[in-house]
């Protein structure tokens, strides 16, 4: 796996190619700026990128535009974006059109190597890493007459790592429980909350999150 790395801050950036150089992962690319970020991209064809959410000149929101325009242009490379703080609305953006090869992560996520890997190769195979907390607020937001509060605990268990990108295989790993679990749990949630059942994992966190969001 080939990844590029956006990052304005030196630890960090150098951090982040060692963490993934000690997993085996091949970092093609080192920016600290959105222009130089976008050539390297174009030139080195990396299989998935991690961004940080804000890069110079203001840092607002450049890098959350290059990682939309990188969606645009290449469809092909996994976006994945960091951001130090629940930003619910840029974290929506990017997942508007599309939950395919697209994770957002707090920085703090960085910290818990294996699961940040694994969420970094899921964005690169083409799922979807999206991060707890984001989840956790987007669930946790009160509706008139909301139809989470038909859900049982471990539905709403079920729907926050679902809507996180998690596999049927990752949710029953995560909850110790079987597959054939998974399924009746998921099957239950989308009949309560009045969802297409979708095919693949990414249209189906897509789904959720267009729920969650409404």
């Amino acid at each position: 796996m080939r990844v590029a790395i956006a990052e304005d801050s030196v630890l960090l950036r150098e951090g982040l190619a060692r963490l993934l150089d000690d997993a085996g992962i091949e970092v093609v690319a080192q920016c600290d700026d959105v222009e130089d970020f976008l050539l390297k991209v174009r030139s080195y064809s990396p299989d998935v990128v991690i961004v940080d959410i804000r890069l110079p000149p203001t840092h607002n929101d450049e890098g959350l535009q290059a990682a939309l325009a990188i969606r645009e242009r290449h469809p092909e490379v996994g976006v994945l974006v960091l951001s130090q703080y629940v930003e619910l609305g840029l974290a929506l953006q990017l997942l508007a059109d599309s939950a395919e090869g697209v994770g957002y992560l707090l920085k703090d996520r960085i910290s818990d190597v294996d699961e940040f890997v694994a969420a970094l190769r899921r964005v690169a195979d083409g799922g979807s890493a999206l991060d707890p907390i984001i989840v956790s607020t987007l669930v946790s937001r009160e509706r008139p007459d909301d139809p989470l509060n038909e859900l049982t605990p471990r539905e709403r268990e079920v729907l926050e790592l679902m809507a996180g990108g998690s596999s049927n295989q990752g949710i029953a790993d995560k909850l110790v429980i079987t597959i054939r679990a998974v399924e009746k749990y998921v099957s239950s949630i989308f009949t309560k909350l009045g969802l297409p059942s979708t095919g693949t994992e990414s249209r189906r966190v897509l789904a959720v999150l267009t729920f969650l969001r409404s």
